[in-house]
């Protein structure tokens, strides 16, 4: 991500916490618009149905007025006025009810035109009620006639049509709503469903990319600079957060590789400051011997002594390249290439180079604890170099006719090979660093020995020790963890 385009995470949560709650918010306006709607439309429908009720009811009450007044008046009943106010006041509660139910003109105008209609009506019965004629022809009839009973009401039924069929066109309009709504509803109820669907496929996507990826990266390449690879770098992407630790990393990443190269060199320099010494005192001695015995043969008749002097001479050489050889060996960096061999087929070998060294010498190797099935993952060439080491150590500081005891046991977990001597014991106990040679009863080592061991167990893993035995001879342990068949086979 560029630079400039790149974002903070708290801005970036920040942001998709506004639009969850935006989507929040959209959904309970939805959802308060959707509940509004019914209740108004509810509201509206019950208002419109109490509406036409009650102008059905002043209907049927004026009905009801005009046959009992009028029976009242044949009967030449008293309270005839009585039955007509009741009925009066009765109807003009109904119109009350109706304009305190109406919500808009027209309604008002429609209520207003049933009054002014029922008042005229008002008129006309009274009017027909006092006629003589029309009594008589009712007391004929015992009943009021329909047709009249239609004359007197024309004007009345026509205002209560009137406001029935407004009542109808706004029933007949919130029906409509209602359909519109309703076939809307399957398509806007989903929304609020799909945009969280979006926006959590949008946030999920965008952290991914800008959060998780990132720091991602960040764990593999800080696992490989722990590894030691300084030299790689972390991508500088994501939010600012994780662009700004990428770039931290890669910067701490940089010192360290620069500290390690000041390191290196200062233990380099170290390091050939220890070797100096080694080196010079290992060929020192050579380059004194080989100059005295030139100096001996330039006075030197005796052609047998000559002989004697020159063999000598040859050793010394031969001793100093073995020596150098063995420096050069442990100055080099190891890379075992292990296989799996049996413990004692390994110990075989190495006691094969020495067995002519032993005839030579008339020292006998023993053998105790000899495991043959245990398995052990070794480079063997190299192992063999520090065994043989190891071995030829023993054999050089034991005096001839001397015995030697190798040793090969095995737990469940571990390997063991010892090698033991009875030449009194070694003056020093070794450490795993560093070229000093110790005290040496040998003619011809290299006084590495012991050093090449040290870098061939560590470089396999393995634990080398020594130890004294009652001042009688040294053991030698080497340690190996041991490689089970059913591991093998897996």
């Amino acid at each position: 991500m560029h630079a400039a385009r790149r974002h903070s995470l708290r801005r970036v949560l920040l942001v998709y916490e506004l639009a969850f709650i935006g989507l929040v918010v959209v959904t309970g306006a939805i959802g308060g618009l959707w509940s509004y709607f019914w209740q108004q439309t509810s509201a509206e429908s019950l208002r419109l149905n109490e509406l036409s009720h009650t102008m059905q009811e002043i209907r049927t009450v004026l009905f009801q007025q005009i046959q009992e007044v009028a029976l009242a008046r044949l009967r030449e009943d008293p309270a005839a006025s009585d039955i007509h106010g009741r009925y009066y006041r009765q109807i003009q509660g109904g119109f009350n009810a109706l304009r305190r139910r109406s919500s808009s003109r027209l309604e008002d105008y429609a209520v207003q035109a049933m009054q002014e209609a029922y008042g005229r009506l008002q008129d006309d019965l009274h009017a027909a009620l006092e006629d003589p004629y029309f009594l008589n022809r009712i007391v004929r009839l015992r009943a009021i006639d329909q047709q009249r009973e239609r004359s007197l009401l024309g004007g009345f039924d026509e205002a209560c049509k009137a406001f029935e069929q407004l009542v109808s066109q706004q029933l007949a309009t919130q029906t409509g709503r209602i359909e519109r709504w309703t076939r809307y509803a399957p398509y806007v109820l989903p929304v609020p469903v799909v945009l969280a669907l979006a926006l959590l496929v949008l946030s999920r996507r965008s952290l991914s990319r800008n959060f998780v990826k990132p720091m991602r990266a960040i764990i593999r390449g800080t696992e490989r600079m722990s590894a030691g690879e300084l030299n790689h770098r972390l991508p500088v992407a994501g939010v600012t957060e994780v662009a700004l630790l990428a770039d931290s990393v890669n910067r701490l990443a940089g010192d360290l590789a620069d500290s390690r190269d000041a390191l290196i060199e200062s233990e380099r320099q170290a390091a050939l400051g220890a070797l100096v010494p080694v080196v010079a005192h290992n060929i020192r001695n050579p380059l004194a011997a080989i100059r005295a015995s030139a100096q001996l043969l330039e006075h030197v008749d005796d052609r047998a002594e000559s002989r004697e002097i020159a063999h000598d001479m040859v050793a010394t050489v031969d001793r100093l390249g073995r020596w150098v050889s063995a420096l050069v060996s442990y100055l080099h960096p190891l890379k075992p290439h292990v296989r799996t061999l049996p413990a004692s087929e390994l110990l075989e070998a190495v006691l094969k180079l020495v067995a002519a060294r032993c005839r030579e010498r008339q020292v006998t190797v023993e053998r105790r604890a000899w495991v043959t099935g245990a398995l052990v993952e070794v480079d063997a060439d190299l192992m063999e170099q520090a065994l043989y080491g190891l071995l030829g150590n023993a054999l050089e500081a034991s005096g001839d006719g001397a015995r030697l005891w190798v040793g090969l046991a095995a737990t469940a977990h571990e390997v063991v090979f010892e090698i033991e001597d009875e030449a009194g014991g070694i003056p020093f106990i070794p450490e795993s660093a560093g070229l000093e040679p110790g005290p040496s009863t040998k003619r011809f080592g290299t006084g590495l020995g012991i050093p090449v061991a040290f870098k061939v167990c560590k470089a396999h893993g393995w634990d080398l020790e020594f130890a004294v035995i009652d001042a009688r001879g040294t053991r030698v342990t080497l340690t190996a963890p041991r490689k089970l068949e059913s591991d093998e086979n897996e």
